[in-house]
């Protein structure tokens, strides 16, 4: 097995270094076992002689080289004498696949000992309800151990039906009397042994990069692991970068997954056991020797075969097995290990660390051959390639491979005659097949010009559904161009990946017209991207829960694909349990599982009809480890609820969120409240005020939520509403000076402050404490400076005549017209906390254009337009209502229209030029109860009779002349 949660940081240098210096001492103190010579006797005496001869030719005597190729015969001479016989393997290699089916029908061994994470193995039994491929998982949601910054930690494994790890898994759970055991290191352990202080995880996905792009459509496929940390078994890459590019340059390929499927997958394909195993080996070991020296990394590969043989010799001591019964299966790359623990007569000097306090779940996800291609590096489109090779070795050999009964996606077997189990073949020594294979030329695969055909054919058609103009002169040339490229790199017959260039060459020509590529279409053709899926018997209990909540809806969720579901709750109230798990799923789950097209869950709202679309099926990963974290959907909700609002980077606005989400979602009143006693700490403790226009918001709803459907309000609102006061009113001068804060920040603040106010003062506050913050708030930026405006005037300290005349005093000021745009940007947002300022806003802009010059107003007004929309866009309905009262209706009347701020103030003026209370007490005298109304508030409670000066009313108007001109000019508008 190849788990890479390490990462290669070794040089140039330091991989040329162990080129020419192969590793032949120990590198860990005594740690690293290297066998003695091999006697006399040897199987490969004669290959060896011969290497040893070739060595002294090429390299002028023995030297380096000659301990390299020696090296690694003395590898595969020490594994094949192993008395447990090791198989090794390459991870989704057909080759592998079949000489596993083959050898496991064979041999029938007793015990079959896996390369696998120990922990996992409770869950193999459950692939027989999954359609393969797929993945077993690790996962912890909360780590004890462990930064908490790596959390989640999760592992997966995929399983393909072309791989040998499942012909030796359904062997085993298929058989009777045969047990399966798993040998690697536990989940917690690839964690334990990662390094992650140079900042990347040490996976293979972080050091190998695919050779090609994902099309789009692959892309969601490509992210069914999400970020777990890969394992596989048999990794078999060269890890010397020059080793790579040279076989590449030489076998004239692009990538390492074309190299393989010509060089080793196909030559092994009809090749015995013998000649597999040495291959194998030899390449395997070949690999190892010439891997840069990278401590780290060397010292976690030979670990984990310290940890796998331990344990095998654990389980031979308890069992009583015999070694011959045995079957080891493991990655080409640890079964040419040197580690002193080698073997069932090796040391027991290793011990095993004990696991952290970290809780693993475990379950199976799916997985796809795009999500494997792109975690493990492997080029677009291989494992598609390798299950079509894996059916074509199954149709020439005539093997029967394994599958477990019953599993799904494979046809049922029939009833199987009643016949006696062959015997076992008995273990011969082996032969040496390597000089054989080493020296055999290449088969030359003769030209099969009817399936190059048919590929011709299939790609021209599938080019033309997806918009390309391909026609019958392009299957043509894809045909002669992809015997022409196979010639060109001393290929008889094309194979797929040749057959690939040419259709992409000779079809796509310059651009894409559809969604998917030629690259793409080649790889749909030749197998496609089969798509795993977890049975529902396989399933944790969360997500059979939701699965069996959301049967009334009579959807096929399982399946992969948007299904679109319409909810009636009016006419079938059962419905409203499927609104709530929907609502729920689509605050928990990735987005495009549960996408609400019509309806809303608000505060109070109560759903009569909704719609959505579902993809339950394509997102089962992120619904399986939702599994992973409770036993119901609403204990997962809470859980995730109460951890964002005691992170210890909450705001008071992610808490009142989360108190939010607790009422729509939950409708708790018990977690709401113990959320939003945990927002008003956090409140107390902030000294930041970028948060503001979030609070000030959710506030909000949540207070007109309680205020309607609560007969009293909850404690925990009152108080945040009487500390957040007095919190605001202590940051609000400081606020205004800080260049930090902007103004939606501190019109946020205001907004809080006059909004809350009569609750916070009928808790206790004080007004003075908001009046001396505004008088202590000196800005010097224009649109705070515009807001501390709107605030004075808010709190009367501040009269409309006065903000009038200092906005005049703007456009009259050639020095400031061109920052009038930022003061309008203030005054913009001062209508969150003074919304009576609307009109005001409409006639500050009126009156730029009316006044403005076009030389001055021209350049001006590209500066107002983008301020207006940056700033004002959530204002627009408020000034589009209200200059749609003020300005007339009709075209034609606009040149009689006069502004009613214009007449305002030419009444103002007359009453000022007659008298403080002439103009008033000619429209009061015509509305006496007004006018005694008023009187009364004001302490004179002589009713009015006649309009002497020395009548209480005019009295009242001889002595309070502002007031009576505002009661005349509200009386005006009205």
């Amino acid at each position: 097995m190849n788990q890479d949660a390490t990462h290669q940081d070794a040089t140039h240098q330091d991989a040329t270094q162990q080129n020419t210096t192969p590793d032949t001492g120990p590198t860990h103190g005594d740690r690293r076992h290297h066998s003695a010579p091999p006697s006399g006797d040897s199987t490969f005496t004669a290959l060896r002689g011969q290497l040893q001869e070739a060595a002294t030719a090429f390299a002028d005597g023995p030297d380096a080289l000659e301990r390299i190729l020696l090296g690694i015969v003395d590898d595969v001479d020490r594994a094949v004498r192993e008395p447990l016989e090791i198989f090794p393997v390459c991870h989704h290699s057909p080759a592998s696949a079949v000489a596993m089916a083959r050898r496991l029908r064979e041999k029938q061994p007793k015990v079959v000992y896996l390369e696998l994470c120990e922990d996992m193995a409770p869950l193999l039994t459950e692939l027989r309800n999954c359609k393969l491929p797929v993945a077993v998982q690790a996962f912890a949601s909360e780590v004890d151990g462990f930064p908490v910054d790596w959390s989640p930690l999760s592992v997966v494994a995929p399983i393909t039906e072309a791989s040998a790890e499942y012909q030796a898994i359904a062997y085993a759970l298929d058989t009777p009397g045969v047990e399966l055991v798993l040998v690697d290191r536990s989940s917690d352990h690839v964690f334990q042994w990662d390094r992650r202080e140079s900042g990347a995880p040490d996976s293979p996905e972080a050091q190998q990069t695919p050779q090609t792009q994902d099309p789009p459509d692959a892309q969601t496929d490509a992210k069914l692991h999400g970020d777990a940390v890969g394992v596989e078994i048999g990794d078999l890459r060269p890890r010397f970068a020059e080793l790579e590019e040279h076989l590449l340059r030489h076998g004239r390929v692009r990538h390492w997954s074309e190299w393989w499927h010509q060089y080793v997958e196909l030559p092994l394909g009809d090749s015995d056991h013998d000649t597999y195993r040495q291959v194998m080996l030899l390449i395997g070991s070949l690999f190892r020797r010439l891997a840069p020296g990278d401590p780290h990394r060397v010292h976690v590969d030979e670990d984990r075969e310290r940890y796998m043989w331990t344990r095998m010799r654990e389980h031979l001591a308890a069992s009583g097995t015999d070694p011959a019964d045995c079957l080891y299966v493991c990655g080409a790359f640890h079964a040419a290990s040197r580690v002193a623990e080698f073997g069932v007569d090796g040391s027991d000097t290793f011990e095993i660390s004990p696991r952290t306090a970290t809780t693993w779940r475990h379950g199976l996800i799916p997985s796809s051959h795009t999500a494997i291609e792109a975690q493990f590096g492997l080029a677009g489109g291989s494992v598609s390639i390798a299950a079509t090779v894996w059916a074509k070795n199954l149709k020439r050999t005539g093997i029967k491979p394994f599958r477990l009964e019953g599993q799904a996606g494979t046809k049922k077997p029939g009833r199987a005659r009643k016949t006696a189990a062959p015997a076992p073949v008995p273990r011969t020594p082996a032969a040496d097949r390597l000089t054989g294979f080493l020296q055999r030329p290449p088969v030359l695969d003769r030209l099969d010009e009817a399936e190059l055909l048919g590929w011709s054919v299939d790609i021209v058609r599938a080019a033309r559904r997806n918009g390309y103009l391909a026609s019958t002169a392009d299957a043509i040339a894809v045909f002669e161009t992809s015997i022409l490229l196979a010639g060109m790199r001393d290929r008889a017959r094309p194979t797929p990946y040749d057959f690939q260039d040419a259709a992409v060459t000779c079809i796509e020509k310059e651009a894409v017209p559809g969604r998917r590529d030629v690259r793409r279409l080649v790889e749909i053709m030749m197998g496609g991207d089969r798509i795993g899926q977890v049975g529902y018997d396989a399933l944790p209990p969360l997500a059979r829960e939701v699965h069996d909540r959301l049967e009334p809806l009579g959807l096929p969720l399982q399946q992969r694909g948007v299904k679109r579901a319409l909810l009636d709750i009016a006419s079938r109230p059962e419905l409203r349990g499927c609104s709530d798990v929907l609502w729920m799923l689509s605050h928990l789950m990735p987005q495009g599982a549960a996408r609400p097209i019509m309806g809303e869950r608000g505060l109070g709202e109560e759903p009569i009809q909704e719609s959505w679309d579902l993809a339950l099926g394509t997102h089962q990963r992120a619904l399986i480890e939702l599994g992973y974290e409770g036993v119901s959907i609403e204990q997962v909700l809470e859980q995730r609820l109460r951890r964002r609002a005691y992170d210890p980077r909450a705001t008071a606005a992610t808490v009142l969120e989360a108190v939010e989400d607790a009422t729509r979602f939950l409708c708790s009143r018990r977690l709401a409240d113990e959320l939003g006693t945990r927002a008003l700490e956090v409140l107390s403790g902030e000294r930041s005020v970028d948060g503001a226009p979030e609070v000030l918001r959710r506030v909000r709803r949540l207070l007109a939520y309680y205020r309607t459907s609560e007969p009293v309000l909850p404690t925990w609102i009152e108080s945040f509403a009487k500390t957040g006061y007095a919190h605001y009113c202590t940051l609000l001068p400081t606020a205004f000076t800080d260049e930090e804060a902007g103004v939606r920040q501190v019109a946020a603040m205001l907004g809080f402050l006059f909004s809350m106010e009569s609750l916070a003062l009928s808790l206790g506050c004080d007004r003075a404490q908001l009046e001396l913050a505004v008088a202590q708030s000196h800005p010097e930026d224009q649109p705070k400076t515009a807001l501390l405006w709107a605030a004075q005037t808010q709190l009367g300290t501040l009269g409309r005549e006065e903000l009038r005349a200092r906005v005049e005093a703007l456009l009259a000021n050639p020095l400031v017209v061109p920052s009038y745009p930022r003061y309008l940007s203030g005054f913009l947002h001062a209508l969150e906390p003074v919304p009576a300022l609307t009109d005001f806003v409409v006639e500050a802009v009126s009156n730029a254009f009316a006044r403005l010059p076009d030389p001055v107003l021209l350049p001006w007004l590209p500066s107002l337009i983008t301020t207006l929309r940056a700033d004002g866009a959530e204002f627009a309905p408020l000034l589009i209502k209200e200059a749609g009262r003020i300005f007339p209706g009709r075209l034609g009347a606009l040149d009689t229209w006069v502004p009613p701020w214009r007449e305002e103030r030419r009444r103002s003026t007359a009453n000022r030029a007659a008298g403080p209370a002439t103009g008033a007490a000619a429209l009061l005298t015509a509305h006496p109860a007004a006018c005694d109304a008023v009187a009364a508030l004001l302490g004179c409670d002589d009713p009015w009779v006649t309009p002497d000066p020395a009548a209480p009313g005019a009295v009242l108007l001889t002595r309070h002349p502002e007031t009576a001109e505002s009661v005349a000019a509200l009386l005006a508008r009205a």
